[in-house]
C-alpha cells in the first residue's frame, strides 16, 4: 500500500514540477517575442525620425531661401509622408516598454519641432535638439534593455 501511495505522489510531483518547468519556458519565450518586438518598434522609429528630420530641414530650407511654391508643396507633402511613418512605432514603442514612453514622445516632439523656424541658424539649433532626443531616446532604450 505504501509504495502505491508512493507512486502516486511521485506521478503527482513529476507532474507539478513538468507544470512549472513549462510554465517558465513559456514566459520566457514571451519576454524574448516582446523584447524583439521592441528591438523592431526602436529601430523602426528611430529611421522613421531621422527620415523625418531631413525631410523637415529640406522642406524648411527651401522655404528659408524663398523657393518657388512647387517646390515647397512637393517637400511639404514628403514631410507629411515621414511624419505619419513616426505615428506606428512610436505607439508601439510605448505600448510595449512605457519606461520609453517619454523618451520617445520627445524625440518625436523635437524632430516635429523643426518646422516654422524663423533663419537657418534657428533650424540647425532645432535639428541639433531633435538628434540629441533622439539620442537620448537610444541610451535610454540601452538601459532599460540591459535588464
Amino acid at each position: 500500500m505504501w509504495s502505491s501511495i508512493i507512486a502516486v505522489a511521485g506521478t503527482l510531483l513529476g507532474g507539478a514540477f513538468t507544470a512549472l518547468l513549462q510554465s517558465r519556458r513559456e514566459r520566457a519565450a514571451r519576454a524574448e517575442r516582446r523584447a524583439d518586438a521592441l528591438r523592431v518598434a526602436l529601430g523602426e522609429l528611430v529611421a522613421a525620425l531621422g527620415d523625418h528630420r531631413r525631410a523637415l530641414w529640406h522642406r524648411e530650407d527651401l522655404v528659408l531661401n524663398g523657393a518657388g511654391a512647387e517646390a515647397v508643396e512637393a517637400a511639404r507633402a514628403a514631410s507629411h509622408a515621414t511624419r505619419s511613418a513616426v505615428t506606428a512605432p512610436l505607439v508601439a514603442v510605448s505600448v510595449l516598454e512605457p519606461a520609453l514612453a517619454e523618451p520617445a514622445r520627445r524625440a518625436a516632439l523635437a524632430a516635429f519641432g523643426l518646422r516654422d523656424a524663423a533663419d537657418r541658424t534657428e533650424l540647425a539649433a532645432r535639428r541639433e535638439a531633435a538628434i540629441a532626443a533622439t539620442d537620448e531616446l537610444v541610451a535610454a532604450a540601452g538601459r532599460v534593455m540591459a535588464w
